[in-house]
C-alpha cells in the first residue's frame, strides 16, 4: 500500500538534498535561495487541499486515491528528468529561472501523489491499526530517502562521474541520480496502484458511525469547521516545518561555510561540490535513523503516549540541529544527524496517527489536504524571511539558519502538550 511512498520520498530526497546545489551551480546567491524554494511550499498550499478534496469525491475504476498517484508521479518524473538538465534550455530564458520553474513542477507533483497516499492510510486501516500504519509509510520514506540522498554520492566516489568545476554546470553524478530516481518513482506508484485495491464509496459510508455532513460544502467551510485537534497540531507543525525548511536550503552552504571554511560565494569548486556530496551523505544518515525508528514507534508510542513521543523525537531534532554549529569536523555531523532523523520519523507519522482519529471517514482526503497548510505556510514564511535573516541579521553565514531551525524544534516539542489525541491509548510501564 504505502511502496509508492518510497518512490516519492526518493525524489523528494533529490530534490532536497541537490535543489539548491543545482540552482547556486547555475548562478543564484545564497540568500536568494529561499525565494526559489517558495515555489515548493506555495504550489503544496494551492494543490493539496484541492486533490484532498476531488480524491474524497472520485471513484473511478483505479479507485479514488490511485488515479492522483499516477498523475502526480508522471508530472514528478519528468520534473526530476529535466530540472538538473535546465542549461540545455538556455537559449529561451535563464538556466536558473528554468531550473527554478521545473522546481516548481516537481513540487506541485509530488504534493499530487502525496496527500492520497496519506489520506488512502487513513482510509484502509482503523485507529488500533494507524500508527503502525504510518510508522511503516514513515520506514519506506525513509528507505526510499536513504538511497536518493546518497545516490550522488555513490556514483562519483564508487562509479567514477565527474565533479565539474564550471560555473553553472551541473554534476554527471547529480543528472544521473535525477533519472534514476524518476524511473524509481515510476516503478514503485505503479506497484501500489496494481496492488492495493479501495474500499468503496458505499463501504466507506458504512465504517463512519457519524451522520453523513453536508457533501456541499466547500474548502473554505471545511477550514472554519475543522477539529479542535487540528487546530492544536498545526502549531506543532508550523514550527517544526519552518526548521525543516531551514535544514533543507541552507545546509549545504552551511556546511562549504563552516565545516569545509568556503567563502560564501564559492558555488562551484571541486570542494563545494564535495561538501553538496557529502550533505547528501548526511541528508542519507536522517533519513536511514528515521526509517529505523519508525518500527520502533508504534511500541514507545503505545507505552508513553503518542504526545510525549513527539515531544522526545523534537527535542533529539533540535540537539541535533545546533549541534552542527559545534561540529569539529564533517564526520561529527553524522552524530547530529542522529538527532534529525529521530525528530523527521516522528514529523512523518505522529502527527498523522493523532489527526486520524479526530477527523470523519469520509473527508479524510480534504482535511489531509488542509492540515497541510500547516506544513506550506511556515515553508512560505520562512522562503520570504529567511534569506533576509541570513543576508542581513547572520551576514551571510547559513550555520545560522540551521541554529533558528533547531530553536524551532524546540517551540515545537513545548506545543505538543496542549494537543488533544481523542483515541490515544497508552500502556502505562508497571
Amino acid at each position: 500500500m504505502s511502496l509508492g511512498f518510497l518512490g516519492i520520498q526518493m525524489g523528494f530526497a533529490l530534490q532536497n538534498g541537490n535543489a539548491s546545489r543545482i540552482l547556486l551551480n547555475f548562478g543564484a546567491d545564497v540568500h536568494q535561495l529561499s525565494w526559489f524554494w517558495i515555489v515548493a511550499p506555495l504550489t503544496g498550499m494551492i494543490v493539496q487541499p484541492i486533490i484532498g478534496k476531488m480524491s474524497d469525491n472520485t471513484w473511478t475504476s483505479l479507485g479514488r486515491r490511485r488515479p492522483f498517484f499516477l498523475v502526480g508521479a508522471i508530472l514528478a518524473a519528468l520534473g526530476l528528468f529535466l530540472m538538473p538538465n535546465a542549461g540545455n534550455f538556455t537559449k529561451y530564458l535563464p538556466a536558473l529561472w528554468v531550473g527554478a520553474g521545473f522546481l516548481m513542477i516537481m513540487d506541485a507533483s509530488f504534493n499530487v501523489a502525496m496527500e492520497p497516499f496519506r489520506a488512502l492510510v487513513a482510509d484502509k486501516l482503523n485507529s488500533a491499526q494507524r500508527t503502525k500504519g504510518y510508522a511503516i509509510q514513515t520506514a519506506l520514506i525513509g528507505i526510499g530517502a536513504v538511497v536518493g540522498s546518497w545516490l550522488p554520492y555513490i556514483l562519483t566516489n564508487w562509479l567514477g562521474f565527474d565533479t565539474p568545476t564550471a560555473e553553472g554546470k551541473v554534476p554527471s553524478n547529480v543528472i544521473w541520480s535525477f533519472i534514476i530516481g524518476g524511473l524509481v518513482l515510476l516503478g514503485t506508484i505503479i506497484w501500489t496502484i496494481s496492488t492495493t485495491p479501495e474500499y468503496s464509496p458505499e463501504q466507506l459510508k458504512s465504517f463512519d458511525e457519524a451522520e453523513e455532513v453536508n457533501e456541499s460544502s466547500n474548502i473554505l467551510s471545511d477550514i472554519l469547521a475543522m477539529p479542535k485537534t487540528m487546530l492544536q497540531l498545526g502549531v506543532v507543525q508550523f514550527f517544526s516545518w519552518f526548521g525543516l525548511f531551514s535544514m533543507w536550503v541552507y545546509t549545504t552552504s552551511a556546511v562549504a561555510q563552516h565545516i569545509y571554511g568556503l567563502p560564501e560565494s564559492d558555488h562551484s569548486s571541486v570542494m563545494f561540490n564535495k561538501a553538496g556530496d557529502w550533505v547528501g551523505i548526511i541528508f542519507g544518515v536522517y533519513n536511514a535513523v528515521s526509517a529505523v525508528f519508525a518500527f520502533i514507534l508504534p511500541s514507545i508510542a503505545k507505552k508513553y503516549g503518542r504526545k510525549k513521543t513527539h515531544a522526545f523525537s523534537l527535542i533529539a531534532g533540535a540537539v541535533g540541529l545546533i549541534s552542527i554549529y559545534f561540529a569539529p569536523n564533517e564526520n561529527f555531523l553524522l552524530l547530529s544527524m542522529v538527532g534529525v532523523g529521530i525528530a523527521w520519523g516522528s514529523i512523518l507519522a505522529m502527527p498523522y496517527a493523532i489527526l486520524g482519529g479526530a477527523l470523519p471517514s469520509h473527508k479524510i482526503g480534504v482535511y489531509m489536504g488542509i492540515f497541510n497548510l500547516f506544513i506550506t505556510i511556515p515553508q512560505i514564511l520562512n522562503a520570504i524571511v529567511g534569506g533576509l535573516l541570513v543576508k542581513y541579521l547572520f551576514g551571510g553565514q547559513a550555520i545560522f539558519a540551521l541554529i533558528l531551525g533547531g530553536i524551532c524544534f524546540l517551540i515545537a516539542a513545548i506545543s505538543v502538550n496542549f494537543v488533544e489525541d481523542k483515541d490515544e491509548i497508552v500502556t502505562t510501564a508497571s
